[in-house]
């Protein structure tokens, strides 16, 4: 029985679009990062950039489940002394909602190249509106 394994030349990509509305953020998080890793297909490779283009919309309805809401902070470091800095997601949520799904979908993906050409795929907007209407973006279910 033979392998078949994807080459880059081969990879055909298509678009796929996610409604996060009602949904808990790191259930749409975990299936964006399916998707655009290339799980989904039946000639997945691991190390090939083999998955397709994500749109996700309405990031500001997707639900945190327990009391993440008020509880979870999100950290990062400027990078210069004493430069550590947190947002609550609470705040988050409200101003920067579509940036809370990059960050999760972001922790998803392999710390390497590979995984960094895979978010550059990943398209987040607040509501629904998007520009991607001429990629004619087929609907994913959860």
């Amino acid at each position: 029985m033979s392998t078949t394994l994807a080459k880059p030349a081969e990879v055909s990509r298509t678009w796929y679009i996610l409604d996060a509305e009602g949904k808990p953020l790191g259930r749409v998080a975990a299936k964006a990062a399916h998707i655009l890793r290339g799980k989904h297909k039946p000639t997945y490779t691991p190390n090939v950039d083999c998955g397709d283009h994500v749109i996700v919309i309405n990031c500001a309805k997707a639900v945190l489940t327990g009391r993440k809401l008020e509880q979870k902070k999100y950290y990062w470091h400027t990078g210069w002394i004493g430069g550590l800095k947190s947002i609550s997601y609470k705040d988050m949520m409200a101003q920067q909602a579509d940036r809370a799904m990059m960050i999760a979908v972001n922790g998803m993906l392999p710390n390497n190249s590979l995984g960094r050409a895979q978010l550059k795929r990943l398209r987040t907007y607040k509501d629904a509106n998007h520009k991607q209407e001429a990629q004619k973006p087929v609907a994913y279910e959860l």
